[in-house]
């Protein structure tokens, strides 16, 4: 019994010391594996930085660097004519808080983005509800809806001006047939800011109809057949069930609206009205245009542009604050 427990012993110390001593083939692999990955990541980031480097300079050169710039050019009076900049400190953001013209400019903005914003959201959902009924000619009509969407901005002014002309065009010959009394819509001062609006709001709606479309295909059909079950007519199931649902769709739009609102709306203003009639139709940036291409005063624009981003940010973050819980609970 003895040499069998001594046997036991020497072979037990003998595994313990083949454990001990090291796997020379696996642990070999093992560090190739670990210096190719290595090498294969570092390759990966080079290549990568490579394709980014195009993208990155451009970014730097045609984005950062005008944005950095146009802040330094909010302090100084500055005009293409005179190579030399004069500091002027805040001179201009005091021009422009003591400015009339801007400051209805500032009204005729914030008018201008509410209304689009209205005709926007509500057009865009109606088309979107209809679209989503699963009716033939759907995927025709929601082409038709989308064409505003890639005609020019330039080209939708002319063709709304051609349909609202005092003289002769189509919807003041409809309301004199009638008996009504034929605005001179464009070339008025009253008739003006809605005019470009209803323009700028047709071009609009059918791109954000196809953002609420998509979101009314997520709602799960369960859900209105359950309310439906339950005794919900249309009304009701699209109170409580579609436009709860679709309010991260909405805050989208929202934000989307007014961004585009503020910045695209130089296109059909300059055409329609070119600001007037009596600065009826100025916004911030036509009138970012004037100050920096027809009076050369780069700095002052400058400073407008700038207050331009802060009018854009402000009402982002209003809209954020007041439908952003409600995103988060839905």
């Amino acid at each position: 019994m003895e040499w069998r427990e001594a046997l036991a012993d020497d072979s037990a110390d003998a595994g313990a010391e083949g454990s001990k001593a090291p796997n020379g083939p696996s642990t070999m692999i093992a560090s190739i594996r670990t210096g190719l990955g290595g090498y294969v990541r570092q390759e990966q980031a080079r290549y990568g930085a490579l394709f980014v480097l195009p993208t990155l300079l451009f970014f730097c050169v045609f984005i950062a660097w005008p944005v950095a710039y146009s802040f330094y050019l909010g302090f100084f009076e500055w005009s293409p004519l005179d190579p030399r900049p004069r500091p002027v400190g805040l001179a201009n953001y005091q021009e422009l808080l003591t400015s009339r013209s801007f400051l209805r400019t500032i009204a005729n903005t914030f008018v201008f983005t509410v209304g689009t914003l209205g005709l926007t959201v509500v057009g865009s959902i109606a088309l979107a509800l209809a679209l989503n009924q699963g009716l033939r000619g759907t995927a025709f009509f929601r082409g038709v809806y989308y064409s505003p969407v890639v005609t020019s901005l330039v080209a939708t002014a002319v063709i709304w001006l051609w349909i609202l002309d005092p003289q002769f065009g189509v919807v003041n010959q409809l309301l004199r047939s009638a008996g009504l009394p034929a605005p001179g819509w464009a070339a008025d001062a009253f008739w003006a800011m809605p005019t470009v609006i209803v323009t700028f709001s047709w071009r609009e709606i059918g791109y954000f109809t196809v953002i609420y479309l998509a979101g009314l295909q997520g709602i799960p059909n369960e859900l209105k057949e359950a309310a439906r079950i339950d005794g919900c007519g249309a009304w009701r199931v699209f109170r409580h069930i579609t436009l709860p649902l679709l309010m991260p769709t909405t805050l989208l739009v929202l934000v989307l609206s007014v961004i585009r609102a503020t910045q695209n709306a130089f296109g059909v203003i300059y055409v329609m009205t070119g600001g007037g009639p009596v600065e009826a139709t100025n916004v911030i940036v036509l009138y970012l245009y004037q100050q920096a291409f027809q009076f050369f005063r780069m700095g002052y624009a400058s400073a407008v542009a700038y207050v331009l981003f802060a009018f854009i940010f402000i009402a982002t973050l209003i809209q954020f604050r007041l439908l952003g819980r409600r995103t988060e609970i839905y």
